[in-house]
């Protein structure tokens, strides 16, 4: 698999733009991780295919390219992300993704000499502003994510009156992609990093310590898209069921098998798309996924 990664990114017009074909081997890194739960090469969903999200993850190259970062905000980098993935795919593959990357890219194509990718970050969460939020909001309608809901400020069917960060500020307690907006990236930069480092520095292989993240994650913050479609006990119950992988009392093979049903419904998809943060703030800060 990992030769096919780098067969397709070898052969992108966008592989001389390190920015681009760091988010594109972030996403294809994630996805090809045998992460309990989710879509992998060797798990295919009934509405979403493994190859859906290959195709995904080449599109966001071309819209998350440093040059066009540069030029274009938080909100519209996400719409670009949106339209993008559905030129290639009709499924919701990675609106997730697309939200967390989105002020990533802008930050590194961005960022001064004197700033760290946190910093540069926290200044891009700060000058998010009301246009951001309608942009977002209209992407995130568009994609049609499982377990949306309406939400009781800020729903994102209505027109935005906040800025995006002030939106997302207001969805925190219930979305922890929208809680990285809020905090910074707090699961990114200090549970995500130190968890990858932890398994590489371990001599993982660089999937199995993808796979390392995704539970260490699930272990730490119950899976948010978990909670909106089955409820936060159930959400609670696979954390407890990832630190029993930590600690060795349950296999990963039946973490995965108690996490799969025809429905999706304990599919831990936001700590898959705080994987595939991860993985781009590691590559953006200079780890080394061997």
């Amino acid at each position: 698999m990992v030769k096919l990664v780098d067969a397709t990114l070898a052969h992108s017009r966008l592989s001389r733009d390190l920015l681009a074909h760091h988010v594109q081997l972030a996403c294809l890194l994630e996805v090809s991780a045998a992460k309990p739960g989710n879509i992998t090469p060797a798990d295919d969903f009934s509405d979403t295919t493994y190859a859906d999200m290959v195709r995904s993850a080449l599109a966001l190259g071309p819209v998350f390219a440093r040059r066009r970062a540069r030029r274009r905000g938080v909100g519209e980098l996400i719409a670009d992300g949106v339209n993008a993935t559905a030129r290639v795919t009709g499924a919701n593959t990675n609106l997730g993704i697309v939200l967390l990357l989105a002020p990533l890219v802008r930050a590194e194509a961005t960022r001064r000499a004197d700033e760290s990718l946190r910093s540069a970050t926290e200044r891009i969460l700060g000058e998010l502003d009301v246009d951001d939020a309608a942009a977002a909001f209209a992407a995130i309608v568009q994609a049609r994510p499982g377990g949306l809901g309406e939400a009781p400020e800020h729903d994102v069917r209505a027109s935005a009156r906040v800025s995006l960060r002030e939106a997302m500020a207001a969805a925190a307690h219930r979305d922890s992609i929208a809680s990285e907006y809020a905090t910074g990236y707090a699961i990114v930069f200090d549970a995500g990093l130190p968890l990858l480092a932890e398994a590489l520095g371990g001599g993982a292989p660089t999937l199995d310590a993808i796979v390392s993240l995704h539970v260490g994650l699930l272990a730490s913050h119950p899976d948010t898209l978990i909670e909106r479609k089955a409820g936060a006990s159930v959400a609670r119950a696979v954390t407890a069921a990832a630190r029993e992988v930590q600690a060795g009392t349950r296999t990963l093979e039946q973490l995965d098998a108690s996490l799969r049903g025809p429905d999706h419904r304990l599919n831990p998809g936001t700590t898959a798309d705080l994987v595939a943060g991860t993985l781009l703030a590691a590559l953006l800060t200079g780890v080394t996924l061997p």
